[in-house]
């Protein structure tokens, strides 16, 4: 049986959104309603352009997405196949799990905006108001992920603390490829990370510690929030709580 008989019958239409986000949505949620389950293979690129009307180039895109998801897998040999039917805590985004990420940012990045907002150069406020300016002008998802890799790189060079700046650059690919997600879902976090980013970048061009360090703190909770709620990874269980010290 193909998509169209499987998972279209009695679905509303797609809503208007672009193409690519269109089929996403629906492989997505064709996935963790089980119409396909474990083990399952989904319909090939071909199939999947026919049956949506677009280009195999946006049904590829779909599927890399799902892959980085941990909904599926690709390979030559076998196409695309589901692995797991709900949220996956250990998406191929890069070598670390996303939860491990989130909570190793809140150790690292709260007190190095503390630090750079105290230490920052004249020159080092001035670079990092002007990228602000240019992440709020870029448009495209792949853009805007490479500058905000940029954005907190500076920060860690502000804080004139290279273990600050190794870890960022270690973690950098798992917080690009958590950018790109977030985006490429839609979930609504580009102009509201366009204004958390603008707090942290003018606190720390400001001289205010303290604010720098809340406005890193609040941003790293609603980059948090997004995953859970776009089920990229699953909410913390009573044993998971912060640890405080």
């Amino acid at each position: 049986m193909n998509l169209s008989d499987r998972q279209t019958a009695g679905n509303p239409p797609l809503q208007r959104i672009t193409p690519g986000k269109a089929v996403l949505a629906h492989l997505r949620r064709s996935v963790e309603r089980r119409d396909y389950v474990v083990g399952d293979s989904l319909p090939s690129e071909t199939e999947l352009a026919r049956t949506f009307a677009v280009g195999r180039p946006v049904v590829r895109e779909a599927l890399q997405v799902m892959d980085a998801m941990g909904l599926t897998l690709s390979s030559p040999e076998r196409g695309t196949y589901v692995t797991s039917n709900g949220p996956v805590d250990n998406s191929a985004l890069s070598k670390y799990r996303a939860r491990d990420v989130c909570e190793l940012r809140r150790r690292v990045e709260i007190p190095m905006a503390r630090y750079a907002a105290i230490r920052r150069s004249e020159a080092a406020a001035a670079e990092l108001l002007d990228l602000l300016d240019q992440m709020e002008a870029e448009t495209g998802v792949r853009g805007w992920a490479a500058l905000d890799r940029r954005f907190h790189a500076m920060v860690a060079k502000a804080s004139a603390n290279t273990a600050y700046g190794q870890i960022i650059i270690e973690l950098s690919d798992a917080v690009a490829g958590q950018s790109m997600l977030l985006n490429t879902l839609d979930c609504g976090r580009h102009e509201q990370s366009h204004r958390e980013h603008r707090a942290i970048g003018e606190a720390i061009a400001n001289g205010l510690g303290d604010l720098a360090a809340h406005a890193m703190e609040h941003h790293l909770n609603q980059v948090e929030t997004a995953l859970i709620q776009s089920r990229l990874i699953a909410a913390k269980t009573p044993t998971q709580g912060e640890v405080r010290t």
